[in-house]
């Protein structure tokens, strides 16, 4: 079987200072700082800056989001949501994985505001590993190039 490339984006205009809110679940330390890592390497490398807000679990980042974004002084351009849920021997898997991605969704089409969701879904630690880390499936830096792609649709109309 052919292993899955990631797309290409057309636009990799730099985003000119735009600030993004990474809200993220550090439940595994590890793999989230990993995550981190590459969500901030795509953000500097598109011009942008960020703020970070870390919460306990990946149920508490759509809130954390939506709080953020009322009691920042200046409007956020996007958001970045980072967090790991790995599959246990009971349904809390199904319901967090379940709901914290559709709260996402939610807010990013009522805010609006731009969303990039690498909050990770997997059976085991390894998997995480492997899509978390930078060099191998940079799941966070997917996420934050989501955001950016977001963005910049978003500014379209201001040209």
């Amino acid at each position: 079987m052919a292993e899955p490339q990631r797309a290409k984006l057309q636009d990799e205009t730099p985003v000119g200072g735009a600030k993004f809110l990474i809200v993220e679940a550090r439940y595994y330390d590890s793999i989230g700082a990993m995550l981190l890592e590459g969500a901030t390497a795509a953000l500097e490398k598109a011009g942008a800056t960020w703020e970070i807000v870390n919460v306990p679990g990946a149920l508490e980042i759509p809130s954390a989001i939506v709080i953020a974004s009322d009691v920042s002084r200046d409007p956020y351009a996007g958001a970045i949501a980072l967090g790991c849920v790995i599959r246990g021997e009971t349904y809390h898997f199904e319901i967090v994985a379940g709901e914290s991605s559709r709260a996402l969704m939610d807010i990013s089409v009522s805010l609006p505001m731009p969303i990039g969701n690498g909050i990770l879904t997997v059976e085991n630690e390894e998997q995480a590993i492997v899509r978390a880390d930078p060099k191998q499936g940079d799941k966070g830096g997917d996420a934050a190039r989501a955001a950016l792609s977001l963005f910049r649709l978003s500014q379209r109309g201001n040209d």
